[in-house]
């Protein structure tokens, strides 16, 4: 054989193989081939450049006579990434036609794995047929068809075929998988990039559920085309069934829609739309929804579910990219009434408390700038609430963040700005157990507040960790508020008002490293001292947000242990405790936190009443703080503990904590949480409060289990939540069905109980019963 020829014997093969993997499976096939292209053009689509050639077989002969070139026996071929083997390959030069025969299989760079008896295909990839076709994909789909053919150039058409993301089974491969789509007819067409599926039926366990006599789809080139989505089921006491149907429009390539119609048998028709839009710099979503109910005396009387007839919603949500720093976004919604996106379980705006914000955020390489506004919504039944209306309205709140990028004196400088300017339209005041707590006043404040803080940290010889610091800190307030009448403490009264405050702190830390043969410990004992001077104007001003404050383990060393700015920790107090963390060889994990805080000197912050009292019973209002710590043990049997734990500084009685044990094996897990809140009645709080909850999930039956939860309320004996389900997954279908019963004080919730399911079908899609939410 010339060596010509064998070069272009070899430039063939190559065509061979690649036109077979751009031909054979359907689903891949990125553009269309025209006959005007050459083999090469193609290659150079899949084909690295400088790709090299191993042809491998036990024969290779040339028929000058019959212009037929083959390898024959053992034919292996690799190039650039594709593998291909056979018995025997041939190409016609005067018909210009190539085939692989004999237990043809093709590897593609991808992963996928192509099957077949036999491949026929012009040397231009225009038509060509493949005979007992086989395809299975890297993310183990398969495809199987009785024969497969590419006309054209364009269109590819597997007869009698078959798709399933199931694997076979191991036991009895010809057992039919838990699930199948078949097809008379394939056909793909790279012209208009859809898949036609002909006489398709939907098969379970073997058996049809399904029948259509065509459905066509876009292929995987497409990535968006219009046409209607799967359907999503719902089921819930107040609005009966629901089937909600959504139709997804392509507008342009920048834009689209959704429209979704829900059938309630309760209440009649809800029409939801979702309006996307990209830009260059960001995206826009707008959504609306609308609903003219047929039977609202379902609803409690008297709630605004039962009082509102047509109701809906708009909301906006958008975020733009104006440089690689800095974002600009908002996230707002309107509605007729008070429970509307709640009631109908709307994506994404169905929680009680809805947050309504502008912002503008910018991010740095050691510096930080965020600045929003804020209008909360709070979602609930009753019609005369005045809870929203007692929510701060936000306009704005700006933090800066900054670090210097230089040491000062060998430590670290860092500033922190803060601005908040909020209003009120109504008081939010109220009294538990004769105290009275004012957690937000009519009116306007503002307040403006800047800090500077240095550390440096030192080790010495020995391993001590030493970690000096200072801080200083201003805050300017703007006041225009209504007085907070009836309050016992002294108010301020005055229009405007500053204040200051100085720290120098150290740290020190000594780690303690033991080890043993099976073990490794660490043990390290902590000690903070704060000096400051007293707090100004504590308890003298208004508490926005501060207000949300427990004291534990994870607390217990910060310097300033107010949840917010509007509180400041004033006098000198002294952090004192022992963290420790242990590993054995056996594969137990042991950790730990211990400590106590005291007030040395100067008045005690938690000790000073402000108008919502945050500081009582907090453990901290004393010079000697109550105990605080956590721990936990993990074993390798699956059980693990963990518990946090505020214990009385006088008698160790139990205030605050939760203490959890878990088991997990391959066929069974278990949560048990017992929760315990100290009545705090200064703080809100008039009654203890201890809840457990547990979650619990069994597998029985290869893919089956079983899960379930409860929470029950120990001090009304109430059982709050209760839930029942049962699922089945394995590696193409996931199904899932759980009913919840769900008891709300407020009676906030349009159903006590609802029902929800999922049936998910990998590659395919998900069919939906109630929300999306449901887990074991």
């Amino acid at each position: 054989m010339a060596v010509g020829d064998r070069k272009y014997f070899s430039k063939q093969s190559v065509a061979l193989l690649v036109g077979a993997a751009l031909c054979s499976y359907f689903g891949s096939v990125p553009v269309s081939y025209g006959q005007a292209s050459t083999p090469e053009q193609n290659i150079g689509n899949k084909i690295p450049e400088g790709a090299k050639l191993l042809l491998s077989a036990n024969e290779l002969v040339y028929n000058r006579d019959a212009d037929l070139v083959s390898a024959v026996g053992g034919v292996q071929i690799n190039y650039g990434g594709y593998k291909m083997v056979a018995q025997k390959v041939e190409y016609n030069q005067k018909t210009g036609r190539m085939m692989a025969i004999g237990n043809v299989e093709m590897v593609s760079p991808d992963g996928n794995r192509i099957y077949a008896d036999n491949l026929d295909v012009t040397d231009n990839f225009a038509d060509g047929f493949l005979n007992s076709l086989r395809i299975e994909t890297s993310d183990n789909t398969r495809i199987v068809a009785e024969s497969g053919e590419r006309v054209g150039g364009t269109k590819m058409i597997l007869n009698k075929g078959v798709y399933t993301a199931c694997l076979p089974c191991a036991e009895d491969p010809k057992r039919a998988p838990f699930w199948q789509v078949k097809a008379k007819r394939v056909i793909q067409n790279g012209e208009t990039h859809t898949i036609r599926l002909e006489r398709a039926r939907f098969e379970l366990l073997g058996y049809p559920i399904a029948f259509v006599p065509f459905i066509e789809v876009p292929d995987n080139t497409v990535k968006r085309k219009s046409g209607f989505l799967f359907p999503t089921m719902s089921l819930s006491q107040n609005l009966g069934f629901g089937l909600s149907i959504p139709y997804y429009y392509v507008i342009s390539p920048s834009m689209d829609a959704t429209v979704t119609t829900t059938g309630y048998t309760a209440q009649g028709f809800l029409v939801e739309g979702e309006f996307r839009q990209r830009f260059e710099n960001g995206t826009h979503i707008l959504r609306v929804a609308g609903i003219d109910q047929a039977k609202p005396g379902n609803f409690s009387s008297g709630t605004s579910d039962a009082e509102a007839e047509q109701r809906g919603m708009v909301t906006s949500k958008a975020e733009f990219r104006i440089n690689p720093r800095w974002t600009f976004g908002w996230d707002v919604m309107m509605q007729s009434d008070n429970n509307f996106s709640k009631t109908y379980k709307l994506r994404g705006l169905s929680g009680t408390d809805r947050t309504n914000q502008i912002y503008l955020t910018g991010l740095g390489k050691r510096n930080y700038f965020d600045m929003r506004a804020f209008y909360f919504d709070v979602q609930d039944a009753d019609r005369t609430n005045t809870a929203e209306k007692q929510q701060a309205i936000v306009y704005p709140a700006l933090d800066y963040h900054y670090v210097a990028p230089q040491p000062l004196a060998g430590g670290e400088l860092s500033a922190d700005v803060n601005l908040t300017n909020i209003s009120r339209t109504h008081d939010d005041f109220y009294t538990v157990d004769g105290f009275e707590r004012f957690r937000g006043l009519k009116g306007q404040t503002s307040r403006l507040t800047a800090e500077l803080q240095w550390k440096r940290t030192y080790v010495t010889p020995t391993g001590l960790v030493i970690t000096p610091l200072l801080a200083a800190r201003g805050d300017a307030f703007a006041l225009n508020m209504n007085d907070p009448t009836g309050y016992a403490g002294n108010y301020l009264d005055d229009n405007s008002a500053t204040r200051s405050m100085l720290t120098a702190g150290l740290e020190v830390r000594y780690p303690i490293l033991m080890t043993t043969e099976n073990s490794t410990h660490i043990l390290e004992p902590i000690a903070q001292i704060y000096a400051r001077p007293d707090e100004q104007l504590a308890g003298r001003l208004p508490n926005e947000d501060a207000q949300s404050f427990v004291f534990d383990a994870t607390s217990l060393f910060d310097r300033d242990k107010f949840s917010g700015y509007d509180r400041i920790e004033g006098g000198t107090r002294a952090n004192v405790g022992v963290q420790y963390t242990g590993t054995f060889d056996s594969g137990y994990k042991l950790h730990g936190i211990f400590g106590q805080s005291y007030q040395i000197a100067g008045q005690n912050s938690f000790a000073t009443d402000d108008l919502v009292n945050v500081g009582a019973d907090s453990g901290l209002e004393t010079d000697r703080s109550d105990y605080v710590g956590l721990g936990g043990v993990e074993t390798p049997y699956g059980v693990s503990v963990a518990a946090s734990y505020r214990l009385d500084e006088k008698d160790f009685d139990f205030r605050r904590g939760d203490l959890t044990t878990a088991y997990q094996n391959d066929t069974f897990q278990t949560q048990v949480t017992y929760t315990h809140l100290s009545a705090q009645p200064a703080y809100g709080f008039a009654d203890d409060n201890d809840e457990i909850q547990t979650s619990s999930s069994v597998k029985f039956k290869d893919y089956w289990s079983i899960f379930g939860g409860i929470a029950w309320d120990l001090n009304n004996d109430v059982i709050s939540r209760r839930t029942l389900g049962l699922s089945y997954e394995d590696e193409c279908t996931i199904f899932t069905i759980a009913y919840t019963d769900r008891r709300d004080s407020d009676d906030e919730s349009a159903s006590d109980w609802t029902i929800g399911a999922r049936l998910t079908f990998r590659t395919l899609g998900d069919i939906k019963i109630g929300t999306d939410t449901l887990s074991n």
